[in-house]
């Protein structure tokens, strides 16, 4: 696994819309940051956590910030509310920023995006980060328990990618919740199982980790199969791909 490229992707890769706070489009790593950082040997992690693992390490190596909390279970009376994944201290403001991060994969059909196993949805999703996990920072049970935050601002960066059908030509939106999506993030593509023929080149089977930063010269060619779930592939010409089963999102 390589965490240095991973890295490099988080902090050169736009985030998902480009929109105004507390959604982030760009990611607030610098090249600084991704030169001096110090990247612990990580298991093989669920996906959302090596991400958020790497984003930790970025922080910690940026001369902008100090890391002050991150993955705070909140619990109230036994039940768990959420958890804050960052509570950094803002070098240049002398204040402190809650930051959530997300890395999403979404795949558009009639008009919704959905996760590759069409359990997710970019709309509930977003709508989840900025109504219920931002604002756990000033919850009263947070405000009680961590009396040393003093969060003044509340930052959200989704980074990722979408995927769109080119042999549907489905009209592809251009916000979500009336946020702006970037235009730079439309760039994968996928197709059910039976579409797999008319792709002209040859697929290469994607690693978890290699989601973000793409295949190497290793990687297993992807072999046409009855699928249970969907497969991420990337082509011959760095096009990336989801395959998905002819039943998919039901």
């Amino acid at each position: 696994m390589d965490l240095t490229a991973i890295a490099r992707w988080i902090g050169e890769t736009p985030g998902l819309f480009l929109a105004e706070p507390p959604i982030e489009s760009y990611s607030p790593f610098t090249e600084h940051d991704r030169s001096s950082v110090s990247l612990p040997a990580l298991p093989n992690q669920r996906l959302g956590l090596l991400y958020q693992s790497v984003c930790s390490a970025l922080f910690a190596a940026s001369p902008s910030y100090t890391l002050i909390a991150e993955e705070i279970q909140i619990i109230d009376d036994g039940k768990t509310l959420g958890a804050v994944d960052f509570i950094l201290g803002n070098q240049q403001t002398s204040q402190q920023e809650h930051w959530e991060v997300a890395i999403k994969f979404y795949l558009l059909h009639q008009g919704h995006w959905f996760g590759p196993n069409a359990k997710d949805r970019l709309d509930i999703k977003l709508k989840h980060m900025l109504h219920h996990q931002l604002p756990l920072s000033a919850h009263p049970i947070v405000v009680q328990q961590h009396p040393q935050w003093q969060v003044t601002s509340r930052h959200l960066l989704m980074q990722g990618r979408l995927y769109t059908n080119p042999f549907t030509g489905e009209t592809i939106p251009q916000d979500c919740l009336g946020y702006t999506l970037n235009p730079t993030q439309i760039q994968g593509h996928w197709c059910y199982q039976s579409q797999v023929s008319q792709i002209r080149e040859p697929l290469y089977l994607l690693e978890r980790h290699q989601w973000m930063t793409g295949r190497t010269t290793t990687n297993l060619h992807y072999q046409p199969e009855t699928l249970k779930r969907a497969v991420h592939c990337q082509s011959e010409s760095g096009i990336f791909w989801f395959i998905v089963p002819d039943h998919w999102p039901r």
